[in-house]
């Protein structure tokens, strides 16, 4: 199935989706905690940060076209939040928890 993701959208998501799928799994929960009840943790965070999470979390030839259209989707719009050199960028609080939904720290280094 790999032939799905070509070799510029998978370089491009990784360059964008700069947290772990780790960074971003602990993200998903803690964001999706509340006060009077906490989400289930396989439905923690928004459908498209459960989908990069599962992006990230599969080899590459498992990707599917689906798969590609969600790199795709979160490679524009992360893109269209930020500079295309992707340096660490303060800004206010809920524009930053939003690209962590989707897998992107703007607070993070490049290549960190």
């Amino acid at each position: 199935m790999a032939e799905h993701v070509d070799d510029s959208l998978w370089n491009e998501f990784h360059r964008v989706v700069n947290m772990t799928s780790r960074e971003l799994e602990d993200w998903l929960r803690t964001d999706s905690a509340d006060v009077d009840a906490e989400v289930e943790p396989d439905h923690a965070g928004t459908p498209t940060g459960r989908e990069v999470l599962a992006v990230l979390r599969k080899r590459r030839e498992d990707l599917t076209a689906a798969d590609a259209e969600c790199m795709q989707r979160v490679v524009d719009r992360v893109l269209s939040q930020r500079r295309d050199d992707l340096e660490p960028t303060a800004g206010q609080a809920a524009w930053r928890r939003k690209l962590m939904r989707l897998g992107h720290d703007p607070l993070k280094p490049v290549g960190a």
